[in-house]
């Protein structure tokens, strides 16, 4: 068995899937921009339940050509993670934009001439469900427009680097595949302790630093079955040339219905959880499909409040929320 290469190998998505891979007794190679993070990656998966044994840590940043050709050298099955996701949406869209698109081109062109079998692709329902419609209801073959007036940078840059792999992989992909998953807002439990996006949010909400949230609905998506299903859409034959959107189980939500279940579910430690919502119109209904990837893949999400609560679980267990517990 050859090993995998999952990028990104030191984030919240990625050591989820190394830690899914080892425990299958699948081999992993992980690229991290630095090796001093190969610590914090070990200990990671030791979190999640993996033997570290058959993990191989290699530096390689998605802003420099340096270290690719070496991280890809055997792998035939290659997950690209890596992505940049910022602490705040940058003035200028194209600090954004540009790393994103041109770090996925470089991995699938390091993976295309390493003569990888497939490479599955992170990407996001920020590609997908981004542009207005007149009924929101969204499945693989929406895209969102990324000229779409007022379009935030982070899903501009994520609609522009997906087109921007299958064109690279329909025009000059060599033999190697090509998959897509679409995550909706991940959550779900943590193996790094350090804390970015949706983590920071919900840690906001428990803390009571969060006193009202923002009025929007969205789709949840647990980590561990976004994990799961970038494993199986590695797997199956028909999968190449696919995107698959990866939502839980169960209709999409608010945040402020996300902090009542919380709240409902976890007592004293969500008792600070926000009970307001900023004001505005009633949110319009927003249906998200994840028919293709439970019927073409057999995924099989958990229903989001499980992942909500086992998120907020997760964060007092590794002792990263802020006061009495």
């Amino acid at each position: 068995m050859s090993q995998a290469l999952v990028t990104g190998g030191s984030g919240y998505l990625g050591t989820q899937l190394t830690a899914a891979l080892l425990r299958a007794g699948h081999p992993v190679r992980v690229t991290v921009r630095s090796l001093d993070r190969e610590a914090s990656v070990r200990a990671a998966v030791g979190r999640g339940g993996a033997d570290d044994a058959g993990l191989e840590v290699v530096a390689a940043d998605l802003t420099a050509d340096d270290g690719w050709k070496a991280a890809m050298a055997g792998c035939e099955e290659v997950y690209h993670v890596a992505t940049p996701i910022p602490y705040a949406q940058p003035t200028d869209p194209d600090e954004l934009i540009v790393p994103a698109r041109e770090g996925t081109l470089r991995v699938l062109r390091a993976a295309r001439d390493a003569g990888a079998r497939r490479v599955v692709l992170t990407s996001s329902f920020a590609a997908i469900g981004y542009s207005p419609k007149p009924v929101r209801d969204y499945a693989e073959d929406d895209w969102t427009d990324p000229d779409t007036p007022g379009l935030a940078p982070y899903p501009r840059s994520k609609a522009v680097a997906e087109r921007a792999a299958w064109d690279l992989m329909e025009h000059d992909g060599g033999g190697t595949e090509l998959v897509v998953v679409n995550p909706t807002f991940i959550l779900g439990p943590t193996l790094v302790t350090e804390l970015r996006s949706s983590l920071l949010l919900t840690k906001a909400m428990l803390e009571g630093t969060m006193t009202v949230v923002p009025r929007q609905r969205f789709g949840v998506a647990d980590v561990r079955d976004v994990a799961d299903l970038h494993i199986l859409a590695m797997a199956a034959p028909g999968a190449a040339g696919r995107r698959f959107l990866a939502l839980a189980d169960g209709p999409t939500i608010t945040f402020l219905q996300m902090a009542r279940i919380l709240r409902a579910r976890l007592g004293p430690l969500a008792e600070r959880a926000p009970t307001q919502e900023a004001p505005g119109d009633d949110l319009p209904p927003l249906v998200i499909h994840n028919d293709r990837a439970r019927d073409e893949l057999g995924w099989r999400p958990r229903p989001a409040e499980t992942t909500i609560v086992e998120t907020a679980e997760s964060l007092r267990d590794l002792g990263l929320l802020d006061g009495p517990r």
